[in-house]
C-alpha cells in the first residue's frame, strides 16, 4: 500500500501564504497552529489550510512544493482561489 504525501498551503493572518509537504497533513497543520511547525509560521501565524495536493512519492511532493514556493503572491492566490470555489 502506498502512503501518500501531501503539499499544503496555509493562509497566514498577515495575508501571506506558507507552503509545505507532509505525510500526515492533519498533524502537520496542527503543529503549525501551535507555533511549532516552522520558523515562518511562528512569525506569521497561520489562519487556515487553504489548499492541498496528494502525491505518491516524497520526491513528487517536494518538487511541487518548490514550484509553488516560486510563485508570486498573486499566483498563489489564483491557485488557491481556483480550487476553493
Amino acid at each position: 500500500m502506498i502512503v501518500p504525501y501531501y503539499i499544503y498551503v496555509l493562509l497566514c493572518e498577515d495575508g501571506s501564504y506558507y507552503t509545505g509537504y507532509a505525510k500526515d497533513i492533519d498533524s502537520r497543520v496542527k503543529q503549525h497552529m501551535r507555533g511549532v511547525g516552522a520558523r515562518y509560521t511562528k512569525l506569521h501565524r497561520p489562519k487556515r489550510l487553504v489548499y492541498t495536493e496528494e502525491f505518491d512519492t516524497i520526491g513528487e511532493a517536494m518538487k511541487r512544493e518548490r514550484e509553488i514556493k516560486q510563485l508570486s503572491h498573486e499566483e498563489k492566490y489564483r491557485l488557491v482561489s481556483l480550487h476553493t470555489r
